[in-house]
């Protein structure tokens, strides 16, 4: 029988994850089991911050809309929950992200539609 020399599939397999852990600093991006370790680590910790992504965005998109009420003088609205039952009770569909970027460029802008939604 010839002689059959085998590994070269685990040595791809290696690769591939020395090449997803090459960017790391100290021993996993050198060791193999290490590396193997923190590859699983990375994308669980990728995977679960895909969704608090979203959750952190939509924090702060609530403050941001929250700071600029709260700085108005005349009062039209001081309460962002308010803000938002009227908006949704007059139809007008404009999400979160669109109404802190309304209230960070153009604050003004966010109390005429105030003081729109409050006359009808």
């Amino acid at each position: 029988m010839t002689r059959v020399k085998r590994g070269s599939i685990a040595q791809k397999r290696r690769a591939k994850i020395s090449f997803f852990t090459s960017s790391f600093r100290g021993a996993p991006s050198k060791l193999t089991r290490t590396s193997s370790q923190q590859r699983i680590k990375a994308l669980v910790s990728a995977h679960r911050d895909r969704d608090r992504k979203k959750r952190d965005f939509r924090s702060l998109w609530i403050s941001r809309i929250n700071a600029i009420i709260a700085q108005n003088k005349n009062r039209v609205y001081c309460i962002y929950s308010r803000l938002m039952y009227n908006l949704y009770k007059s139809q007008l569909l404009l999400n979160r992200k669109i109404v802190a970027q309304i209230a960070i460029l153009k604050g003004n802008c966010l109390f005429m539609i105030g003081k729109e939604i409050i006359q009808t």
